[in-house]
């Protein structure tokens, strides 16, 4: 969901601020070596590779601000202050640990939209973890029987033109002459029922009742992807999907660069989810059997998956044991995998014929002292098992830092030159 509640309203400091970062950035994004990046990601997600690509994201930035001044905000409008924090992370991470990141040629005037959601919202003690967001939560159930199913509601969504025009005013009207303007839609639907059904049934026991209520766990799911399928259709109407063949995020994977997208009929007034990436996974699933994901999980998500042109699946899951069922989804191009998995069965599952998207240990930062060592021979070992496929690797899920943000330098730099070696 995308939003602004606040009118819209750019003070001269405001504004000025954002003109300073604005023409920062668009100086980098002019460079040419965004152009030679691109060629590469797009060769990676059309499988003729010419090296493993990399992508930083999920940053606990509360562990640089205080101590940054180039990440300190100035804006004072909340709207200017979020685009504010977006341009300066872009900034740091492109001077500091840039991977294989590639900058807009245009500044995105994200669509104000709104969805009612499914009609519950999760319950239970949150236990907070650090002072970034990262918590601990117990989820109440709310659901337990074919009973409890009608809590599950189809959403809404509207959509705010007026707020959307007026940010879209204001923002070229500030640094227009700068960079281009331009309205952008939602362009990575994360699509998840199970992450949803946990937090409504509970973890432990949607886990146990896979076996001792299966049709409720099986109906339950069924009505999670019918109201997913209900505002997807919506968003096609309001005309609120946006490309994503670019330097968007897909899934939990990194950027969508193809020539297999879009389709012949492609109308880029309208884009529409047969044209586009779309994404599934099943987290929950980890120590769930193949034939239990396939039942539970993905012969519910194929209404879903058959919409899109192309799809990434999975996220943190362990999936090196699975590959034969999501071998079955027809239009799968990514799979995501995580460092629990055995790298070398996961490498001869996924083989040449999908981007493996590889998500390496963040826990390697959770120290005051780091092992260099160890997060280099993690890389080395995946990368000689996948030599000769198409790896993207992905560092995401960085709960802490330690406060050492040389820590994540020193890590790009390696990674950078370890990709570098394997053209």
């Amino acid at each position: 969901m995308s939003a602004t509640a606040e009118p819209v309203a750019l003070s001269p400091a405001d504004r000025e601020v954002l003109r300073g970062l604005v023409g920062q950035y668009a100086a980098i994004a002019a460079l040419p070596v965004h152009r030679e990046k691109a060629r590469l990601w797009e060769a990676m997600n059309d499988l003729r590779s010419v090296r493993p690509m990399i992508w930083i994201t999920e940053v606990p930035w509360h562990e640089f601000s205080a101590d940054v001044p180039e990440l300190v905000p100035r804006c004072t409008a909340t709207w200017a202050r979020n685009l504010e924090n977006d341009l300066r992370r872009q900034l740091y991470a492109w001077r500091h640990f840039p991977g294989d990141m590639i900058f807009d040629d245009h500044v995105p005037c994200p669509i104000a939209w709104r969805s009612t959601s499914f009609g519950l919202v999760r319950q239970g003690e949150l236990l907070n973890i650090t002072n970034g967001g990262i918590s601990s939560q117990h989820f109440e159930p709310q659901i337990s029987s074919l009973a409890d199913l009608p809590k599950i509601k189809e959403p809404v969504v509207t959509v705010d033109r007026a707020d959307t025009a007026a940010r879209l005013e204001a923002m070229r009207s500030a640094f227009g002459d700068l960079m281009p303007v331009r309205e952008r839609g939602l362009n990575n639907y994360w699509y998840t029922p199970w992450d949803n059904l946990v937090m409504w049934y509970g973890v432990q026991e949607a886990l146990t009742d896979l076996i001792e209520q299966p049709e409720v766990i099986n109906a339950a799911v069924e009505r999670i992807v019918h109201c997913y399928l209900k505002e997807l259709d919506q968003l096609v109407a309001l005309n609120l999907l946006a490309d994503n063949q670019n330097n968007c995020r897909i899934g939990a994977g990194a950027y969508g660069y193809t020539t297999s997208l879009p389709r012949a009929g492609f109308n880029p007034a309208h884009p529409r989810p047969e044209h586009l990436w779309g994404c599934s996974n099943a987290q929950i699933f980890t120590e769930v059997s193949p034939d239990m994901h396939w039942e539970f999980a993905l012969r519910h998500d194929r209404p879903w998956l058959q919409r899109w042109g192309l799809i990434a699946y999975g996220c943190c899951e362990v999936l090196d044991t699975k590959m034969e069922i999501i071998r079955r989804i027809p239009n799968v191009r990514k799979v995501s995998m995580n460092y629990r998995i055995r790298v070398e069965r996961a490498a001869a599952a996924v083989r040449g014929d999908y981007v493996f998207s590889y998500k390496p240990n963040p826990a390697v930062f959770a120290t005051d002292t780091w092992d260099v060592p160890k997060a280099r021979a993690e890389l080395e070992r995946m990368l000689d098992c996948t030599r000769g496929g198409h790896v993207e690797i992905v560092l995401k899920d960085i709960s802490t830092i330690a406060r050492r943000p040389q820590h994540l330098q020193e890590w790009a730099a390696m990674a950078q030159g370890l990709v570098e070696a394997r053209r």
